[in-house]
């Protein structure tokens, strides 16, 4: 819907991005609304169905930190994060968004081969 009523990819890296400087994004309302959204959303839905579904982490505080530097560096060089290219770009048959989810879940899927299976972690 963001993108046939707005003309944007719904992409949460460049969403978000766009708040942050040097950006300063003179749209800011409309990407706030959308972050907001994707926090609250799942409350709204808890309460009308009566179940709210809150995820186990597991893990270290320090190292998802980490992760997620790693990730927001990731998704500075790829141009988009896996909701711009995987979902919105594939959808639009994106050249550069096939490529893009190719080599992330590629990298995702040895990642855990290596983590899992040659270094014995999280078995």
């Amino acid at each position: 819907m963001l993108l046939a009523l707005n003309g944007r990819i719904a992409g949460i890296s460049g969403i978000v991005k766009g708040l942050l400087p040097p950006e300063g994004a003179t749209d800011a309302a409309w990407r706030i609304c959308f972050v907001v959204g994707m926090v609250v959303a799942p409350w709204l839905v808890g309460s009308v169905t009566g179940e709210i579904a809150v995820p186990a982490v597991p893990g270290n505080g320090l190292w998802m930190a980490v992760a997620g530097v790693v990730v927001g560096v990731g998704t500075a060089l790829g141009g988009g994060c896996t909701s711009g290219h995987g979902v919105c770009g594939m959808a639009r048959l994106s050249g550069r968004s096939i490529v893009a989810t190719l080599t992330f879940m590629a990298t995702g899927v040895i990642t855990v081969f290596v983590v899992r299976h040659l270094l014995g972690w999280g078995s």
